[in-house]
């Protein structure tokens, strides 16, 4: 029996194919819940927009035996990481959000998690096991913050300039701790806020932009070196800060549930 991942309560059969994992079009529209055939017509609809071989394979019948997962007589589409994150880019629902967050982190991903950990139960000596098994799971834990970090300054990169940028032509980077000021608020409860209205989520120490906001250039996220007392340069924790855009965003998020920053306030 193959390996099977949980995804949104659904156990998924690991697949994989030309040393990359894949899933099928039936099995993105059960773990996001969607009408049969959904996948496959968003699938056909841009179709010319997909490469073959990186975001997804024709796989024959032909080939089962190999392979140790079933394929119909017509044949199979197998979609990679790259294909999948294309095919759900309109899905954005919160349980989207989430599926896409569990099958990239531990069902994509997962794959080159297990390559780079040596397996704790090769050690014979109890103590050193479990010693090894912790070391893991903080190793584990830090690759996924390190990918999701990662995701986010690619992001950050791609938005192109437009005239509101031109507009806001504003080098100067800034904290939430400055923004929620303005608002007389604390940090903590700013990024609550932002949390709960579905704009960043929390790995690690680090707070992040959901995907559906990453690209807009609201954010530039920077780890800082410092030089420790041993003499030599550390890097900090990451930290999100954000653009004069991603400001106004705030700012026109806010307002739209009433809250102004206390100088509107003021002049009211």
């Amino acid at each position: 029996m193959n390996e099977l991942v949980k995804i949104n309560n659904i156990d998924l059969e690991v697949k994989e194919y030309n040393g990359k994992r894949v899933v099928t079009f039936k099995e993105i529209d059960i773990v996001h819940e969607r009408p049969d055939g959904t996948a496959r017509k968003r699938f056909n609809d841009n179709k010319e927009r997909f490469v073959e071989g990186e975001d997804y394979f024709n796989v024959q019948m032909s080939e089962k035996r190999t392979l140790g997962f079933d394929i119909p007589n017509r044949g199979l589409t197998l979609i990679t990481e790259s294909g999948y994150l294309m095919l759900v880019k309109s899905f954005t629902d919160d349980l989207a959000w989430e599926v896409q967050r569990q099958l990239v982190n531990t069902y994509f991903r997962a794959r080159e998690i297990v390559q780079r950990v040596p397996d704790s139960y090769m050690i014979d000596d109890p103590v050193k096991r479990a010693e090894r098994w912790i070391e893991e799971q903080r190793e584990k834990q830090q690759l996924i913050t390190t990918v999701a970090i990662q995701e986010q300054q690619i992001a950050e990169l791609q938005p192109k300039a437009s005239y509101y940028d031109v507009v806001l032509n504003c080098k100067d980077l800034i904290s939430i701790g400055k923004i929620a000021k303005d608002y007389g608020w604390s940090a903590k409860k700013m990024n609550d806020y932002l949390h709960e209205k579905g704009v960043q989520y929390k790995q690690g120490k680090t707070w992040l932009l959901y995907q559906k906001h990453a690209s807009y250039g609201y954010t530039s996220t920077k780890t800082h070196i410092y030089h420790g007392d041993d003499g030599f340069e550390h890097a900090a924790e990451p930290h999100m800060y954000w653009t004069q855009k991603g400001r106004l965003f705030i700012y026109e998020l806010l307002k739209s549930d009433g809250i102004y920053p206390l100088i509107e306030q003021n002049a009211a």
